[in-house]
């Protein structure tokens, strides 16, 4: 580990030097290349820093051990340093783990009612509204997409894109089969029932390298039944795509235009081909892919929110939290940190 922190370090000190040459201020793309690359280092050389002051701290107070007056000092700040090491030396582990190339991007979230009709729907709405709440305390921003509601409230299928600072990196193990235990507003005699909604997650790509044939297509026209304003309501602006090949169906109905719908349309299309390509090399991978925190399929069970009990399970990790009200006001932070941390020791554990 220390040969790749030293590498990293003189990486690091050599950027800072070209990012002063004249010819590099000169030129905004290539000091921002620099610049973005230079950051991304830094939290690591910051690490080492601290950690090589530490060990020489460590030195330092072996050679206090000889003397009579300073040997039961010496001996307690050894065990100090020592448990400051091991604690840095681990934060270092986990920094060095390679990153998921995805993790800084936005994402495009699809969230459907599943088994249990109306409640499914409105518990679909529920979970929506539980991201967006999430997001807001993250700064980042949602668009939807598209939009289905439930006739009974929430949503039948919404559509959105998150768009923010490493998006990606705290939403991608939401992708799966949320259940949720309660007494839903349609039953009249006080019946707890188990509902289900599905969510997908899917990263934006930016450059999509896919040959999308318009043969391959099937393109409808329609009037919005979403929001904005008379214009939706009196044009078919609304575009629906279905690629014949796979048989994957896309919704944009939320912009003005039915060419910016279309465009949209297009974009979210490739995401979501991309999206199953990598799934299905995943699933060749098999039990190769150990480092991995579930399948991200939809149909995977990955979250019970049960409502009596004011508690949320996640199974993948077993973990339960006894705050539901908190997690649906967008308290997802501790579910989301536990996630994070057992997906940092499989990969250590697989390293």
């Amino acid at each position: 580990m220390k040969e790749r922190l030293e590498t990293i370090k003189n990486k690091y000190e050599e950027l800072s030097v070209e990012m002063t040459k004249p010819e590099v201020l000169s030129d905004y793309n290539k000091l921002k290349v620099l610049s973005k690359e230079h950051k991304d280092l830094e939290e690591i050389v910051l690490k080492y820093q601290e950690l090589l002051k530490l060990e020489q701290n460590l030195a330092e107070a072996h050679t206090m051990l000889n003397d009579p007056e300073m040997h039961e000092m010496a001996s307690q700040e050894i065990d100090n340093l020592n448990t400051q090491i091991s604690e840095i030396t681990h934060q270092l582990e986990v920094l060095l783990i390679p990153k998921d190339e995805n993790d800084g991007k936005n994402v495009i979230m699809e969230i459907r009612g599943a088994a249990g009709g109306d409640e499914a729907n409105i518990f679909a709405g529920d979970l929506f509204r539980m991201y967006t709440y999430y997001a807001e305390k993250n700064n980042w921003k949602i668009e939807i997409i598209n939009e289905v509601e439930g006739t009974s409230g929430g949503f039948s299928q919404v559509e959105c894109m998150i768009k923010g600072e490493n998006v990606y990196s705290k939403l991608k193990f939401e992708s799966g089969s949320h259940r949720v235990q309660r007494v839903p507003v349609t039953e009249t005699q006080g019946r707890v029932h188990t509902s289900t909604a599905t969510v997908l997650v899917m990263p934006e790509v930016e450059e999509v390298n896919i040959d999308i044939k318009e043969s391959d297509l099937k393109i409808d026209v329609y009037r919005s039944s979403g929001a904005g304003g008379q214009h939706v309501n009196t044009t078919d602006s609304a575009v629906r795509i279905t690629h014949i090949p796979t048989g994957i169906v896309v919704t944009c109905q939320n912009e003005r235009s039915q060419i910016k719908n279309r465009e949209k349309a297009l974009n979210v299309l490739k995401i979501k081909l991309h999206d199953e390509m990598q799934r299905q090399q995943d699933q060749e991978l098999g039990n190769l892919r150990k480092n991995k925190i579930g399948t991200g399929d939809r149909s995977e069970k990955i979250r019970t929110y049960n409502y009596p009990q004011n508690r949320v399970t996640d199974h993948r990790i077993n973990f339960t939290i006894m705050e539901l009200d908190r997690v649906m006001d967008g308290g997802l932070e501790p579910i989301i940190d536990a996630l994070i941390a057992e997906d940092q020791r499989l990969k250590l554990e697989n390293e």
